[in-house]
């Protein structure tokens, strides 16, 4: 559709092509099945672990830690299975488990040829359970031995390893060409993706990356240094806002002596001693604060103790922020006059509360512009959940299917509504929460020919619509009184719009070069990302092609009591594989879980900015207040009221803040309007998300300087002004 689409999908014959033509470029080549759920059972037990069906150089490309077999031998035999340390665990507890053999999927028996350690959670395959030899998925498999020579079947994964010496780039130009000549109307590119960008450059639009997860590394690491930032400039305000009591400290030390360049050393000293004690009370902090931030963030990190990298960089970084910190005041108070200082007659000047000033509106810009980012990403979270999803996800449940239940659908099916405890089950080739397939090859009347476009594929059974609860707009539903409607098409709204033919209804769409007549329309069902437009979605209706059951719980009957019933069910027709089900309303939610984890993370930062600046607010207007104590006790004795004087020494600092207001406002609109940007469904930034931060700064700082300035107004003008 004019826009070039990036998927690491793969089909079978590019990998021979690749090896025949290009073979000197690259170590070893692996093809795999994409990781899916397996059943393995040992006697009485049966569990369910993830596992990718892969190809013998697999382990030792990926460096595999075998605790049992050898990598060279372990997926050498067709019928052989290397599972990981814990699945071992599950089913063998203590006892060894190399050379004993396991049920797989109900189908076969597979003999474990090696054991390896768990992947890391912060690894791409850490959920990877098993791997499985390449020839039994092409042995157990028809569909995959028929798409050994099929170029439009892109089902597969193909990872590689280059040799040593091969240049990168020039590799991949080399095999970019490889699928054109078998598919010249997408004219499709293959080009190489390392590994190391695996993770963190994943987002591609129009054929060009993006980025992805590192935008959120330097965001967030962004902030953790501008919050930082504003604990240094809390103790260079702080410190400077007592140069006056420490003058005459500093006239003496320089009249017995005491050069400039000392006095710079005792205060950066003292800079270093803060930092050093914030250090380890951070460190303690963090340790008692990881499982909370691991759940928030959904990460496993913890303190690496024994690495010199980890100790060096944090020293470093401490001793950073005690320059940054102390470097300031240390040449600002070793700057003074002693003559001055003892004679009595210095003065920190009118100008001297202007650095003071710039450094409290700086941090409340930052604050300001935090609270903004936080209510801008809970509001587009809201939003999104607030989407027409175009079906109904209460009381609806999911299960994959498996060997066991393939063609009992029907009978599957009639024994559910036996129970009473369903309203409907359907059977569909994926999940109502995800489109698992993507099909050209589709022609109409009036179509353009340079036009190839991509639809999004699902197969159901004639009870998909009712199960799922989807809205008809035109035309009819699938049904079983209708026997034509095995070939028959139910197209979304953003399919209609795609074809862009009117009253599509009744009209014939070719497939692969057989009719199949539309017989509905049905809204937009959000299947997908919700924050992204609706993908041209066809559905038919397919038995052979099935691999999710979905089913519909009646309403009004507890919940328990009704899965208890499916699971009967279940276990009569697949007694060898435990009922693992999920509940759609949930899949669905787990769709928010990056953008919510943004959220959560994003008001932590905002909390520890406001609390970091209200702390040095505080400081700051105890000197203030300690400084006009006398000024105070002089206006009172004039007449002056509690609440004047409130006002008068609140103003400045809410000046300061309106300050703040003005600056944050812009800098926040650029950066958020260009985060939502990448998102197709949006909110729009407004006014009022702006003035609520604004508005929420003054009330914080008014809270924050008016104990003290509430405190001073209340003294006593006689113990105020009794020393004169």
């Amino acid at each position: 559709n004019n826009e070039i689409y990036t998927d690491d999908a793969m089909a079978l014959p590019i990998r021979p092509v690749i090896e025949e033509k290009y073979g000197s470029d690259f170590e070893a080549l692996s093809l795999t099945s994409w990781n899916s759920q397996h059943i393995l059972s040992y006697n009485e037990k049966r569990i369910l672990k993830n596992g990718m069906f892969v190809e013998p150089s697999f382990p030792e490309m990926f460096s595999l830690n075998l605790i049992e077999g050898s990598k060279a031998n372990v997926l050498k035999n067709p019928n052989s299975i290397v599972i990981s340390e814990s699945t071992a665990k599950t089913l063998f507890g203590a006892g060894q488990a190399f050379g004993k053999t396991i049920r797989f999927d109900a189908i076969s028996d597979l003999q474990i040829s090696g054991v390896f350690k768990d992947f890391p959670k912060n690894s791409s395959f850490s959920n990877v359970q098993t791997f499985i030899p390449w020839e039994h998925y092409l042995s157990s498999q028809e569909w995959v031995k028929n798409s050994l020579d099929n170029w439009d079947n892109h089902s597969f994964q193909l990872f590689a390893q280059l040799k040593e010496g091969s240049n990168f780039e020039t590799t991949s130009l080399k095999i970019k060409d490889i699928e054109k000549a078998h598919d010249p109307n997408t004219n499709p590119e293959i080009f190489l993706f390392p590994m190391s960008k695996w993770h963190l450059y994943s987002d591609f639009e129009n054929g060009v990356i993006t980025g992805g997860r590192i935008q959120y590394v330097w965001l967030f690491g962004l902030i953790g240094i501008f919050v930082l930032i504003l604990a240094c400039i809390n103790f260079m305000n702080l410190s400077t806002a007592r140069s006056e009591k420490r003058a005459k400290e500093v006239g003496i030390r320089k009249t017995i002596g005491s050069l400039r360049s000392q006095l710079i050393a005792q205060f950066l000293s003292e800079s270093f001693l803060v930092v050093l004690i914030s250090l380890t009370l951070a460190l303690a902090l963090v340790l008692l604060s990881q499982d909370w931030f691991n759940e928030i963030a959904g990460k496993n990190l913890s303190i690496p103790w024994n690495s010199p990298i980890f100790w060096v960089s944090i020293l470093s970084f401490a001793i950073f922020t005690g320059l940054l910190a102390g470097s300031y005041p240390a040449f600002y108070l070793s700057s003074f006059k002693p003559l001055k200082v003892l004679k009595g007659t210095f003065k920190a000047g009118r100008l001297a509360a202007l650095p003071r000033q710039i450094l409290v509106t700086l941090q409340f810009t930052v604050s300001i512009s935090l609270i903004i980012g936080t209510i801008v990403v809970f509001q587009q979270i809201e939003h999104a959940k607030n989407r027409s999803v175009g079906y109904d996800r209460d009381g609806m449940i999911q299960f994959f299917s498996n060997e066991e239940l393939l063609n009992k659908q029907d009978i599957l099916r009639n024994d559910l509504l036996k129970t009473g405890a369903i309203e409907e089950v359907t059977h569909s080739s994926g999940p109502v929460t995800n489109i698992w397939s993507n099909q050209t090859g589709f022609d109409w009347e009036g179509k353009d020919p340079a036009l190839n476009a991509a639809f999004a594929f699902s197969a159901t059974s004639h009870e998909y619509g009712k199960t799922v609860g989807w809205e008809i707009l035109e035309g009819r539903d699938f049904s079983r009184s209708f026997s034509t409607d095995t070939s028959a098409l139910i197209l979304n709204e953003a399919a209609v719009k795609l074809i862009g033919m009117e009253d599509i209804v009744g009209k014939t769409i070719q497939y692969s070069g057989e009719p199949h007549q539309v017989i509905g329309v049905i809204k937009n069902m959000v299947m997908e990302s919700p924050w992204k437009p609706i993908k041209p979605t066809i559905f038919n209706v397919d038995p052979g092609w099935i691999n999710v059951h979905t089913i519909k719980l009646k309403s009004g009957m507890p919940v328990q009591n009704a899965l208890t019933s499916v699971e009967q069910v279940f276990k009569k027709h697949s007694p060898s594989s435990p009922f693992a089900y999920e509940f759609v309303d949930e899949k669905f939610e787990k769709k928010f879980r990056s953008e919510e984890r943004i959220g959560k993370l994003a008001s932590v930062f905002a909390f520890l900015a406001i609390l970091i600046s209200c702390l040095g607010l505080f400081g700051l207007s105890a000197f203030v207040a300690e400084q006009r104590t006398k000024e105070i006790g002089i206006r009172k004795v004039l007449g002056a009221s509690v609440t004047n004087l409130w006002a008068m020494q609140s103003k400045g600092f809410i000046v300061l803040v309106f300050w703040s207001c003005l600056i944050a406002t812009p800098l926040a609109w650029h950066f958020l309007d260009g985060w939502l940007a990448d998102y197709d469904y949006r909110i729009e930034l407004s006014w009022s998300t702006f003035l609520i931060a604004g508005g929420l700064a003054c009330v914080v700082t008014l809270l924050t300087v008016s104990f003290q300035s509430i405190k001073a107004a209340l003294m006593n003008p006689v113990e105020s002004l009794k020393t004169e």
